[in-house]
């Protein structure tokens, strides 16, 4: 896929429109496990704290993440996709527009599931935005975003709610597509975390590998049109992708209901 990128003089690598992959001025991500696992005790004192999650990312910078962004930002498929649906918040946060498609439709699930929880698009940018990291404006940070603006819709196509369990599980799920340690931290330890203040016989930790596999067979959803994506059929998606039912995860949930704990308060603070 790098034929389609050229060089300039400066050696700098850029996109057939001139957008660079990397400006110069970006900073080597440095790796720190002891600055993620303080972000990650944060985390744990009240999971809505979302901006603690993008600082254990920072910390925990993924091997294969610049590889993986030069493989498609420097593609035919990257600059379709920056040309039709450049900056993603945009077009999923246009709930009229996504109405518009049929009843039944991915569009449909996610304006029903962004509506009924409160969220946008550009509520986890602001989120995001919170750490004050300066903007370059390369193809990293197109990709990066990316990655960050379909959080929401892989909630959706998997049938994760937003319940402590879904959310490790959306995570592991993401680690299967794009593999990163701050995946796995937020994941497995998410799931030790919640094994160890919740007794139960729910099987938490084959509910996340489950995740995991789910992601692994899934195409990456950052190289799809998440315009076309939107305008299928929520089972019809599913299908294609090949994403099964999280059987482990409904487990979990009926299993807690029966032991009479709710698995959206399972790790609320305790007065």
């Amino acid at each position: 896929m790098q034929g389609n990128s050229i060089r300039i003089e400066d050696g700098v690598e850029c996109a057939r429109d001139g957008t660079l992959f990397r400006d110069p001025a970006r900073p080597q991500p440095k790796r720190s496990v002891r600055r993620a696992l303080r972000h990650f005790r944060e985390l744990i004192k009240d999971k809505e704290d979302t901006e603690q999650v993008f600082h254990i990312y920072d910390a925990l910078p993924s091997k294969s993440f610049i590889p993986r962004a030069r493989s498609l930002t420097l593609s035919e498929r990257g600059e379709r996709l920056r040309m039709d649906e450049g900056y993603l918040p945009d077009l999923l946060d246009d709930h009229d527009t996504l109405r518009k498609t049929p009843k039944g439709s991915v569009a449909h699930a996610y304006c029903d599931f962004m509506e009924s929880e409160g969220l946008t698009a550009a509520g986890l940018v602001a989120e995001a935005d919170k750490m004050g990291r300066p903007k370059y404006g390369d193809l990293i940070e197109w990709f990066g975003f990316r990655q960050r603006d379909t959080h929401d819709l892989m909630h959706v196509l998997t049938g994760y709610g937003r319940d402590a369990l879904g959310e490790q599980c959306v995570l592991l799920f993401t680690h299967g597509q794009s593999p990163s340690h701050g995946h796995l931290l937020l994941g497995y330890a998410g799931a030790v975390n919640m094994k160890k203040q919740v007794r139960s016989k729910a099987p938490v930790m084959r509910a996340v590998r489950e995740a995991q596999i789910l992601g692994r067979n899934c195409p990456p959803l950052v190289q799809l049109s998440i315009r076309e994506l939107l305008e299928l059929n929520l089972e019809d998606a599913r299908e294609a992708l090949g994403i099964a039912r999280p059987r482990f995860y409904e487990r979990c949930h009926s299993i807690w209901r029966t032991e009479g704990i709710d698995p959206y308060d399972l790790l609320a603070p305790r007065s």
